[in-house]
Protein backbone atom coordinates (compact mmCIF):
# COMPACT_ATOMS: atom_id res chain seq x y z
CA UNK A 1 0.00 0.00 0.00
CA UNK A 2 1.40 3.36 -0.52
CA UNK A 3 1.85 6.14 1.92
CA UNK A 4 -1.15 8.17 1.35
CA UNK A 5 -2.84 5.08 2.46
CA UNK A 6 -1.24 5.29 6.05
CA UNK A 7 -1.72 9.38 6.01
CA UNK A 8 -5.62 8.06 5.92
CA UNK A 9 -5.18 6.26 8.86
CA UNK A 10 -2.98 9.56 10.61
CA UNK A 11 -5.49 11.86 9.56
CA UNK A 12 -8.16 9.15 11.04
CA UNK A 13 -6.13 9.20 14.21
CA UNK A 14 -6.11 13.08 14.38
CA UNK A 15 -10.05 12.77 14.16
CA UNK A 16 -10.22 10.47 16.86
CA UNK A 17 -8.65 12.31 19.04
CA UNK A 18 -10.27 15.48 17.93
CA UNK A 19 -13.42 13.75 18.88
CA UNK A 20 -12.25 11.82 21.74
CA UNK A 21 -11.57 15.17 23.42
CA UNK A 22 -14.71 17.26 22.75
CA UNK A 23 -17.25 13.96 23.88
CA UNK A 24 -14.84 14.39 26.70
CA UNK A 25 -15.17 17.79 27.79
CA UNK A 26 -18.80 18.21 26.71
CA UNK A 27 -19.27 15.11 29.08
CA UNK A 28 -17.88 16.71 32.08
CA UNK A 29 -20.86 19.43 31.61
CA UNK A 30 -22.60 16.35 33.38
CA UNK A 31 -23.05 14.93 37.17
CA UNK A 32 -21.06 11.63 37.32
CA UNK A 33 -24.88 10.04 37.84
CA UNK A 34 -25.72 11.78 34.74
CA UNK A 35 -23.18 11.03 32.72
CA UNK A 36 -23.44 6.60 34.06
CA UNK A 37 -27.45 7.30 33.96
CA UNK A 38 -29.12 4.02 32.08
CA UNK A 39 -30.22 5.89 28.16
CA UNK A 40 -31.34 2.51 26.63
CA UNK A 41 -28.40 2.98 24.63
CA UNK A 42 -26.32 -0.52 23.45
CA UNK A 43 -23.92 -0.21 26.71
CA UNK A 44 -26.38 1.82 28.30
CA UNK A 45 -24.57 5.19 28.80
CA UNK A 46 -22.51 7.71 27.80
CA UNK A 47 -19.92 6.62 30.79
CA UNK A 48 -20.18 2.92 30.14
CA UNK A 49 -20.31 3.70 25.99
CA UNK A 50 -16.81 5.70 26.52
CA UNK A 51 -14.98 3.01 29.00
CA UNK A 52 -16.77 0.29 26.06
CA UNK A 53 -14.53 2.10 23.27
CA UNK A 54 -11.07 2.34 25.95
CA UNK A 55 -11.57 -1.60 26.12
CA UNK A 56 -12.20 -1.81 22.37
CA UNK A 57 -9.37 0.08 21.08
CA UNK A 58 -7.18 -1.59 23.76
CA UNK A 59 -8.00 -4.80 22.60
CA UNK A 60 -7.32 -4.08 18.65
CA UNK A 61 -4.51 -2.65 19.50
CA UNK A 62 -3.17 -5.55 21.59
CA UNK A 63 -4.29 -7.68 18.70
CA UNK A 64 -2.08 -4.98 15.97
CA UNK A 65 1.03 -5.38 18.66
CA UNK A 66 0.86 -9.13 18.90
CA UNK A 67 1.88 -9.42 15.19
CA UNK A 68 5.97 -10.09 14.33
CA UNK A 69 5.58 -6.44 13.31
CA UNK A 70 7.12 -4.65 16.54
CA UNK A 71 5.57 -1.29 17.45
CA UNK A 72 7.60 0.28 20.31
CA UNK A 73 4.58 3.00 20.76
CA UNK A 74 2.07 -0.53 22.08
CA UNK A 75 3.54 -0.64 25.35
CA UNK A 76 2.06 -4.04 27.13
CA UNK A 77 1.51 -1.71 30.08
CA UNK A 78 -1.22 0.82 28.53
CA UNK A 79 -2.72 -3.15 26.56
CA UNK A 80 -3.04 -5.05 29.51
CA UNK A 81 -6.59 -6.11 30.26
CA UNK A 82 -7.62 -7.96 33.38
CA UNK A 83 -8.64 -11.67 32.41
CA UNK A 84 -11.58 -12.39 31.43
CA UNK A 85 -12.40 -8.88 30.01
CA UNK A 86 -15.19 -8.36 27.48
CA UNK A 87 -16.50 -5.87 25.45
CA UNK A 88 -18.56 -5.03 28.41
CA UNK A 89 -16.14 -4.90 31.07
CA UNK A 90 -16.59 -1.55 32.87
CA UNK A 91 -12.63 -1.28 33.39
CA UNK A 92 -13.10 2.66 34.08
CA UNK A 93 -15.45 3.38 36.70
CA UNK A 94 -13.92 6.71 37.80
CA UNK A 95 -14.43 9.20 35.45
CA UNK A 96 -11.10 10.83 35.58
CA UNK A 97 -9.45 7.72 35.36
CA UNK A 98 -11.35 7.29 32.05
CA UNK A 99 -10.46 10.85 30.36
CA UNK A 100 -6.53 9.98 31.28
CA UNK A 101 -6.63 6.75 29.72
CA UNK A 102 -8.70 7.67 26.95
CA UNK A 103 -6.33 10.77 26.35
CA UNK A 104 -3.44 7.83 27.14
CA UNK A 105 -4.66 5.85 24.27
CA UNK A 106 -5.37 8.84 21.94
CA UNK A 107 -1.74 9.67 21.69
CA UNK A 108 -0.32 6.06 21.86
CA UNK A 109 -2.49 5.13 18.65
CA UNK A 110 -1.09 8.67 16.78
CA UNK A 111 2.31 7.80 17.47
CA UNK A 112 1.77 4.07 16.52
CA UNK A 113 0.72 5.44 13.14
CA UNK A 114 3.71 7.97 13.06
CA UNK A 115 5.70 5.16 13.15
CA UNK A 116 4.43 2.85 11.23
CA UNK A 117 5.70 1.26 7.63
CA UNK A 118 2.78 1.09 5.24
CA UNK A 119 3.76 -2.71 4.19
CA UNK A 120 2.48 -3.00 7.43
CA UNK A 121 -1.52 -2.28 6.06
CA UNK A 122 -0.88 -5.52 3.59
CA UNK A 123 0.14 -7.96 5.90
CA UNK A 124 -2.37 -10.45 7.05
CA UNK A 125 -3.61 -9.90 10.71
CA UNK A 126 -3.80 -12.78 12.88
CA UNK A 127 -5.79 -13.32 15.91
CA UNK A 128 -8.26 -15.24 18.07
CA UNK A 129 -11.62 -12.94 18.43
CA UNK A 130 -13.53 -12.44 22.06
CA UNK A 131 -15.41 -15.95 21.22
CA UNK A 132 -12.12 -17.59 20.78
CA UNK A 133 -12.78 -17.77 16.68
CA UNK A 134 -9.38 -17.47 15.20
CA UNK A 135 -9.41 -14.46 12.52
CA UNK A 136 -6.99 -13.79 9.89
CA UNK A 137 -7.36 -10.67 6.73
CA UNK A 138 -5.34 -7.70 5.72
CA UNK A 139 -3.82 -5.35 8.26
CA UNK A 140 -5.99 -2.32 6.11
CA UNK A 141 -9.30 -4.28 6.47
CA UNK A 142 -8.68 -4.35 10.47
CA UNK A 143 -7.30 -0.99 10.72
CA UNK A 144 -10.84 0.85 8.92
CA UNK A 145 -12.59 -1.63 11.37
CA UNK A 146 -10.39 0.12 14.35
CA UNK A 147 -11.74 3.51 13.34
CA UNK A 148 -15.04 2.91 11.83
CA UNK A 149 -15.94 1.04 15.65
CA UNK A 150 -15.06 4.48 17.12
CA UNK A 151 -17.05 6.55 14.59
CA UNK A 152 -20.00 4.35 15.06
CA UNK A 153 -19.96 4.75 19.23
CA UNK A 154 -19.06 7.95 19.33
CA UNK A 155 -22.14 8.84 17.40
CA UNK A 156 -24.16 6.91 19.82
CA UNK A 157 -22.47 9.42 22.79
CA UNK A 158 -23.30 12.39 20.94
CA UNK A 159 -26.95 11.01 20.59
CA UNK A 160 -27.33 10.43 24.62
CA UNK A 161 -25.39 13.80 25.13
CA UNK A 162 -28.21 15.94 22.70
CA UNK A 163 -30.59 13.91 24.81
CA UNK A 164 -29.12 15.22 28.11
CA UNK A 165 -29.31 18.60 26.78
CA UNK A 166 -25.70 19.07 26.30
CA UNK A 167 -24.69 20.18 22.07
CA UNK A 168 -21.13 19.25 21.07
CA UNK A 169 -21.28 20.64 17.52
CA UNK A 170 -20.34 20.11 14.37
CA UNK A 171 -18.91 16.28 14.17
CA UNK A 172 -18.02 16.02 10.71
CA UNK A 173 -14.19 14.76 9.81
CA UNK A 174 -13.83 17.33 7.10
CA UNK A 175 -14.49 19.46 10.19
CA UNK A 176 -11.15 18.95 11.46
CA UNK A 177 -9.58 20.01 7.75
Amino acid sequence: MSDTSIDNYRFLARYNRWMNQRLCQASESLSDAERKQERGAFFGSIHHTLTHLVLADRMWLHRFASQQTVFAALSPALLALPEGSDYSSDLHPDWLDLRQTRDALDEVIEQWLAGMAPDFLTSTLRYTNTKGVQRAHPAWQAMTHFFNHQTHHRGQVTTLLMQAGVDIGVTDLIALV
